[in-house]
């Protein structure tokens, strides 16, 4: 592609909205080529499957026989006519309080709809309230969860914007009225961003068994489950299973219902005998002073990873699913420790580019080799940035870019540092990783204006940058990908039949996972999802 074609004034079509298109796409661009080794292996996700069984749901009237296994896996419930001896039926277990009266409201009322549930107005994402027009709420949950935890950058903010934006209910028929809500709170999880996803439950009603369940294995993983712990003793009526009230009570500092309830559990096997050893030990660890360790599950619920951090045997969260790493962000866990975890979470979006710039600076690094090259290679190039030293920073630059690329968190880093780093003027190969950084920026557009780029590829991304890409000829086949989606007349043929039925929130999910896919070497799919 020529120079003038690249830099042509015609802008992009969309004015405002292209320029926002622009602003949530222009990093994909940059990182088209390394995403594709890194995303390659990667394949999607299934639907979390580590929530904690705290809360189990009432099975259909005479679906199972007594005793029988409770839905979900979920431990089996006390029947009321097996109480302890001396205990009426309709008493409540120690500590508990009696059952309030629950309110019924039909689903399908405006009240009763969580689809709607959102903590980002139309004003703040640009989104129109009726993004998801017609679809099906089942179809709009599969497409929500098919998203891949890790992808490009931007793709993610744009993720996260949907998953909480106010948004009106999907008009098709089915669902109960909270499937596209679950859906996004378990995307969130999966993402590892258990903030954003405390703050769509926290705006949910407390009387659903599934929306309880998601809420207190998210306090349980920020350190913040005694307000949840208090619902789940004050509401019966939610079913919480024997773990979750055993651990409540024993949070309140009620132990001796908590080991009653520990006691009945055990004695009518509705605990199981891995359960039951983690919750003796939980409940008195001076009597097991001296005793072996007890065996590390491999797949920890957030309910049995507390109680294992309890007893002093904190199970590492490498390996673990991503929300766990929230764990070791609290300032009781090691440096190294803390650090790592806050880069897993920064390729997600789930941590601030401050949060990670902070563990990276916290203090001098006492070794060598892994993360310690990181936090060496950030901690020397602001050194030289504080000291207002060209040489040192040209000389620092590369170091630093090369160590960012391995841990894949240029894009955080590049954000505080790269519209700096532009105006420092630097040449050769760091002026250049300087000028990527910046572009990486929030400032891309103000920095592209007064670049000059010299290569065929940074001519492009100027162009991208500042919304005025032209069709040319080109041999790059991902450039020609990027030109063709900027300057195509509409919406491609597989994503516009979804526009065109009013489904437009679809058609955008649909896009973003063409993107992702399209990365690892598809071009067709990079240019239909800039297209639309």
């Amino acid at each position: 592609m020529r120079a003038e074609d690249a830099g042509s004034d015609q802008p992009v079509a969309g004015g405002p909205r292209a320029a926002r298109a622009r602003s949530l796409l222009f990093v994909p661009l940059l990182a088209l080529a390394g995403a594709s080794a890194a995303q390659e292996n990667s394949p999607p996700m299934s639907a979390i499957d580590w929530l904690s069984d705290s809360v189990a749901v009432p099975a259909p009237e005479d679906s199972a026989p007594a005793g029988g296994t409770a839905p979900d896996g979920a431990s089996p419930q006390l029947p009321a006519s097996a109480l302890l001896p001396g205990v009426e039926p309709t008493a409540p277990l120690p500590g508990l309080a009696p059952l309030d009266p629950v309110a019924v409201a039909p689903l399908d009322t405006p009240a009763a709809s969580l689809d709607g549930i959102g903590i980002l107005s139309p004003a703040v994402t640009g989104l129109p309230a009726g993004l998801w027009g017609v679809a099906r709420p089942r179809d709009v949950a599969r497409r929500i969860r098919a998203e891949r935890p890790e992808m490009l950058p931007a793709l993610q903010a744009l993720v996260q914007t949907i998953l909480l934006a106010e948004l009106d209910p999907p008009r098709g028929p089915g669902g109960d009225g909270r499937e596209v809500f679950l859906a996004r709170v378990d995307k969130l999880l999966e993402m590892g961003a258990l903030e954003p996803a405390n703050a769509l439950l926290e705006r949910a009603p407390r009387d659903d068994p599934q929306i309880i369940r998601r809420h207190f294995d998210v306090a349980l993983l920020l350190g913040e489950e005694q307000p949840l712990c208090d619902v789940l003793v004050a509401s019966p009526q939610l079913s919480p299973t024997y773990q979750a009230r055993i651990f409540c009570l024993a949070r309140a500092g009620n132990w001796d219902g908590a080991a009653l309830l520990f006691g009945t559990g055990t004695a009518l096997d509705l605990i199981s005998d891995d359960e039951a050893d983690l919750l003796a030990r939980f409940l008195d660890p001076e009597l097991f002073e001296g005793e072996p360790p007890l065996d590390i599950p491999l797949n920890p619920t957030p309910l049995t990873f507390r109680m294992y951090e309890a007893i002093g045997q904190a199970i590492p969260t490498q390996g673990l699913p991503l929300a766990f790493a929230h764990s070791d962000l609290r300032p009781n866990i090691g440096w190294k420790a803390r650090v790592e975890a806050g880069e897993r979470l920064a390729r997600t979006g789930a941590v601030s580019d401050n949060q990670l710039y902070g563990l990276y600076t916290e203090r001098r690094a006492a070794a060598s080799g892994g993360v310690w090259d990181r936090v060496a290679a950030v901690q020397t190039l602001e050194s030289a940035l504080q000291a207002g030293d060209r040489a040192a920073t040209a000389e620092a630059l590369p170091a630093l870019w090369a160590a960012l690329a391995e841990a894949r968190v240029e894009v955080p880093i590049s954000r505080i540092l790269g519209a700096q780093l532009a105006d420092m003027k630097l040449e050769g190969a760091a002026g250049a990783i300087a000028f990527h950084m910046a572009l990486l920026s929030d400032e891309y557009e103000a920095q592209a204006v007064q670049a000059k780029p010299e290569t065929q590829q940074d001519r492009l991304l100027v162009a991208v940058a500042r919304g005025l890409v032209r069709a040319g000829p080109t041999d790059d086949a991902r450039a020609r990908a990027v030109v063709e989606g900027f300057t195509a007349d509409g919406a491609p043929p597989r994503l516009a039949t979804l526009i065109d039925g009013d489904r437009l929130g679809e058609a955008i999910l649909r896009a973003i996972t063409l993107l992702s896919e399209g990365t690892s070497g598809d071009f067709d799919q990079v240019t239909d999802a800039l297209a639309l």
